[in-house]
């Protein structure tokens, strides 16, 4: 069995900014493109999409009408090669929500659920890319044994585009300015 049997020639390809913005949402859906290639993301479990769409809420119901939180969509890192990831939360513009492609400068805030088979992506590969694209913070989430998320937070330095660990938080998770967020984590 060869390559081309398993997974369709376009995976095996450098993918343009406009091929990509051609393909249906359905194409688009539980893949990233990385370097302009194809990164297939393998289905997140039940409890890893309720932690997702639970801090989603949370943070949109506390942003206010300025900004909205959701789950599920590409953030343009980069054109060239092309670089769409797709963050579990974002936080991003209120104004910015019919723009296509969402980009870094929409965004306040990215979450990611680490899952099993994601956790290098998660706490190393993705941070450098959000950092260098400007994102102000980063949150990466934890699935601990004790069934209470472990929240790091990161906050971007402008001047050597890195983030610094901000807090690790359990239970309630409280967000720095522009708004204030606690949730009650213990009750997943």
């Amino acid at each position: 069995m060869t390559a081309e049997t398993v997974a369709p020639a376009w995976m095996h390809e450098q993918i343009t900014a406009e091929q990509y913005d051609s393909w249906s949402e359905e194409q688009c859906a539980g893949i990233e493109i990385v370097d302009g290639m194809v990164v297939v993301s393998p289905s997140a479990s039940k409890r890893h999409n309720r932690l997702a769409r639970i801090l989603a809420n949370a943070l949109d119901a506390a942003a206010g009408p300025d900004w909205n939180a959701d789950t599920d969509f590409d953030v343009r890192l980069q054109d060239v090669p092309l670089t769409n990831r797709r963050p579990d939360v974002v936080v991003y513009r209120a104004d910015t929500i019919d723009v296509t492609p969402t980009r870094p400068e929409h965004v306040l805030l990215v979450a990611e659920v680490v899952s099993p088979g994601s956790e290098t992506t998660d706490r190393i590969v993705k941070v450098d890319q959000y950092a260098k694209a400007g994102i102000a913070f980063y949150w990466r989430i934890e699935q601990a044994a004790t069934g209470l998320p472990l929240i790091y937070t990161y906050v971007l330095d402008p001047a050597t585009d890195r983030y610094r660990t901000g807090d690790m938080f359990t239970g309630v998770v409280k967000a720095s300015a522009p708004f204030t967020v606690e949730i009650d984590l213990g009750r997943l």
